[in-house]
């Protein structure tokens, strides 16, 4: 397909797969509306990319009244809109009565109102052949104890997206509403403290922003509705939602393998910060 020129919104644009996206995009032509909450951090990403190319709209996604006028926004400011890039995400890992409920809003508000909310502002200002990639989750496959309303948030994503692009086919409008879905992603996602990541995330394979990204530009240019990253996980994410009664008497096995990736991460992450000094 023919990128070049084509206009993307991508939230989460700052750092990490939204970043990732930004720079797999522009290479191809695209340009872009950057979306985060640091002004600091998206200018910087705009000024890399070049400033014909790259605008910053900086915005906290939770702003339903500037996540609303955003689609109109980009338009104004680039002549059309082609892509939806929901990416912006939150996690706050512990179990559920250990968290305060503004804790468990804020995943849900970021996660999954957002997405939506953004969505429908952009449908009657998506081109003709445009499309909105959710980045969801593993997660929302398999739900991760100690991560329930993260689990729920990114279920609920992929629901929304089939159900909206099987609606957007049967009325006839010719965009598309496509899902990635991660396993783990050395991104800096995991926070400061990894005693709080459940085993299980570790015990599938790390991928990178980059890979992801290139799942956002796949699921766009082959026309598909949603791919895992790796594939592996996904078809072992399947199986478990499939068969739960399987997958329960691999979670030990699983978990096992994950506490010991888990303990490789970190030591990873200690020589890094090592050799940063």
């Amino acid at each position: 397909m023919d990128w070049t020129e084509r206009v993307a919104i991508v939230t989460g644009a700052s750092s990490g797969i939204g970043l990732a996206v930004a720079h797999s995009f522009a290479a191809r032509g695209v340009r872009l509306a950057l979306v985060a909450r640091s002004t600091a951090k998206l200018d910087a990403v705009a000024m890399k990319i070049g400033r014909d190319r790259a605008e910053s709209f900086p915005l906290d996604v939770t702003d339903r009244d500037l996540v609303g006028s955003l689609p109109g926004r980009v338009k104004q400011r680039w002549g059309r809109l082609d892509f939806v890039v929901n990416n912006a995400g939150t996690n706050c890992r512990g179990p559920v009565d250990e968290r305060t409920p503004e804790e468990l809003l804020s995943i849900l508000e970021t996660n999954l109102v957002a997405p939506v909310l953004l969505t429908r502002a952009a449908l009657p200002l998506l081109e003709p052949d445009g499309v909105v990639v959710n980045i969801a989750s593993l997660a929302g496959k398999i739900p991760v104890p100690d991560e329930a309303a993260y689990s729920a948030s990114k279920a609920g994503l992929r629901a929304f997206a089939r159900a909206l692009n099987s609606e957007l086919s049967l009325h006839g409008r010719r965009i598309r509403v496509a899902t990635v879905c991660p396993g783990p992603v050395d991104t800096g996602f995991f926070g400061s403290d990894l005693s709080l990541v459940p085993d299980l995330v570790f015990s599938q394979p790390m991928s990178t922003a980059e890979e992801v990204a290139d799942a956002v530009t796949a699921v766009i240019e082959r026309g598909v509705q949603e791919l895992d990253v790796p594939s592996v996980s996904g078809k072992l994410a399947t199986i478990g939602y499939l068969a739960p009664r399987l997958f329960s008497a691999l979670r030990p096995a699983l978990e096992k393998r994950g506490k010991r990736k888990k303990a490789h991460f970190l030591e990873q992450i200690t020589a890094r910060a090592e050799r940063g000094r």
